[in-house]
């Protein structure tokens, strides 16, 4: 079953193009990652797809109903995480919940329950008088979630939810999206962080409005970085790179921190062959080891690709 399905969004505002022809369907019960840097579109469409702002073009639905005329009652059946912290800071952890019970029309024999698992989502049993303004940021986060899912709701979009929060914060808010999904819960989530990529059962890339790769983690890594990753240490990355962009047995070639990736064609002998490229180069004492192609990289070089694209277009009128 689709729980989620767009087909050609446009988003104009004036002569600018936030989200240009982006289709995609999500399954029930899934984790679908929306991947892309700020300023991609992401938000905007996940506005489009909640009812809260009319697309310019194209169409969609959401739990069965139409974004363009069945607003209300999509609204009805999802829950939603902004980026920005959405809960009142001076009110308390409690009169915030009963405030959201209240705004989704949560029969008031069922509010005690669902109060309290949104506390035990956030960890804030017993400290439900606390004002809410004063709370961690990974708690905020975790609160918000439980009062987006007061409702049980059977889809919930998740917009930046971890931006801002500690890496450890980061993996317990993903442990709640895992347990979501575990209910049967679809989770649409938009993120620009790679490791919470990984836990996605689909992903879509998009860049600059557009939609530019569709596939799970790991077939977006061996898809589109077919070769042997070699990582290059002992010389100058910049030079690395712009020495060796035009081998013909190089793939592609990036500056990773005071390393250089390099991705070889696929073959024996992959690291001697590139030992030997920058030996001729000047560095024969370079140290060149395989390494286990990232998310990250298929990332960058899928963003080059829509680079070049664009320029060779002469740019695209945003």
């Amino acid at each position: 079953m689709i729980a989620v399905k767009a087909e050609g969004l446009v988003r104009r505002f004036g002569p600018f193009t936030a989200v240009d022809n982006v289709s995609f369907e999500v399954g029930e019960g899934s984790i679908f990652g929306f991947l892309g840097p700020n300023g991609a579109g992401k938000t905007t469409t996940i506005r489009m797809l909640c009812g809260l702002l009319a697309p310019t073009e194209g169409s969609g639905s959401v739990a069965g109903f139409d974004i363009a005329s069945d607003p209300d009652k999509i609204k009805e059946n999802i829950g939603y995480m902004s980026q920005k912290f959405s809960l009142y800071a001076d009110l308390t952890v409690k009169q915030n919940l009963e405030f959201y019970a209240g705004v989704y029309s949560i029969p008031r024999k069922k509010r005690a329950a669902r109060i309290d698992l949104a506390l035990k989502i956030a960890g804030l049993r017993g400290l439900e008088h606390r004002m809410t303004g004063t709370l961690a940021g990974g708690v905020k986060q975790r609160l918000a979630l439980g009062a987006a899912i007061l409702h049980e709701p059977r889809i919930v979009f998740l917009d930046e939810p971890t931006a801002g929060v500690d890496p450890a914060s980061r993996r317990d808010f993903w442990d709640l999206i895992s347990e979501l999904r575990s209910q049967g819960v679809t989770v649409f989530v938009t993120t620009h962080y790679m490791d919470e990529a990984e836990h996605c059962d689909c992903l879509i890339l998009i860049y600059s409005g557009r939609k530019i790769a569709e596939a799970t983690p790991r077939e977006l890594v061996t898809e589109v970085l077919d070769g042997t990753m070699l990582e290059v240490s002992g010389a100058p990355p910049r030079e690395v790179v712009d020495r060796l962009e035009s081998e013909p047995q190089v793939k592609r070639a990036q500056i990773f921190g005071l390393t250089s990736r390099v991705l070889m064609e696929n073959g024996p002998g992959a690291a001697e062959k590139l030992e030997g490229l920058l030996a001729r180069e000047g560095w024969p004492k370079t140290q060149v080891r395989p390494i286990r192609a990232s998310l990250e990289d298929a990332f960058m070089h899928l963003i080059e690709l829509e680079d070049e694209r664009i320029a060779q277009e002469g740019g695209r009128a945003r």
